[in-house]
């Protein structure tokens, strides 16, 4: 099982979210401590909130998706709502583009249950290595929120690397870490250089350190669509007793701003076995 912090992350949402569905009876952990008080979840959960998600972007109220989610909907009708919600959202602002993504990926996540497969996840050293970056914050770990920060940097990142005349030296690298402040993430975007740290230039180089162990997994598609890979990761933790430690790595195997179909992903992972707890 994992807990609520870990949970969150792999389901791409807030650990108030869950505390909240929860105390409404939405989604509750699959088991609680009885002295610590906390929350634990199975892998099989994101399957429910995965649902909850796509039904409260519906516009629906909780209550409202409590009570359809009781009564077990069928993939094709929740995929009528889902096309029915896109419809409306083409006709809004262009700022409602990224919520309609969300939209879409819950759904392909939602349609490829029972078809995942976790055979590809690979567990493997990652060595160190030296980016060029540049950060921002998010408000969450959630999608909509990660993708409105990072999406920028990377151009930005290549312009200064061009104007002063540093050249990638690999795929680009991003990761996150908590900034201390309630559940405020800060964004890497960075790519692979063979530069020297310094302070004259207007991006930082780093030192990434070495991952002992990281469970990998490769991503096809689009980054908001990064839930079903980041769910069939959670199975195959949960079924060969692993757990996470800390954010995932995301290394851009094939970058493509201009088609994001297209793009390939490792996500890696930090983990440590279970045993050693």
């Amino acid at each position: 099982m994992f807990t609520i912090g870990d949970f969150a992350r792999l389901g791409r949402v807030s650990v108030r979210m869950l505390r909240h569905y929860d105390g409404i009876g939405l989604l509750r952990p699959a088991a609680v401590d009885p002295h610590t008080g906390y929350r634990f979840y199975r892998a099989e959960q994101l399957r429910r909130l995965n649902r909850v998600i796509a039904l409260k972007e519906l516009g629906l109220t909780l209550g409202q998706v409590r009570a359809i989610l009781d009564d077990t909907v069928e993939v094709a009708e929740l995929r009528g709502m889902l096309r029915l919600r896109r419809s409306q959202l083409e006709a809004q602002l262009a700022a409602d583009t990224a919520r309609l993504a969300g939209v879409e990926a819950r759904l392909r996540m939602i349609e490829t249950e029972g078809r995942m497969t976790s055979q590809d996840v690979v567990l493997k050293e990652l060595p160190a290595v030296r980016v060029a970056e540049l950060t921002g914050v998010a408000r969450s770990y959630e999608t909509p929120e990660i993708s409105t920060v990072i999406q920028p940097l990377y151009p930005e990142l290549f312009r200064r690397l061009g104007a002063a005349g540093v050249a990638p030296a690999g795929p680009g690298l991003a990761w996150y870490e908590p900034t201390g402040e309630g559940e405020a993430v800060v964004v890497h975007a960075g790519v692979t250089v063979a530069a020297d740290p310094s302070t004259a230039r207007d991006f930082a180089v780093v030192d990434l350190p070495p991952v002992p162990t990281a469970a990998t997994i490769i991503h096809h598609g689009p980054m908001d669509e990064v839930g079903r890979s980041m769910q069939a990761l959670a199975s195959w933790l949960e079924a060969n007793g692993w757990r996470a430690d800390g954010y995932a790595r995301e290394l851009y195997l094939d970058y493509c701003p201009d088609d994001p179909a297209q793009g390939v992903t490792e996500i890696q992972l930090p983990v440590v076995a279970r045993s050693r707890e």
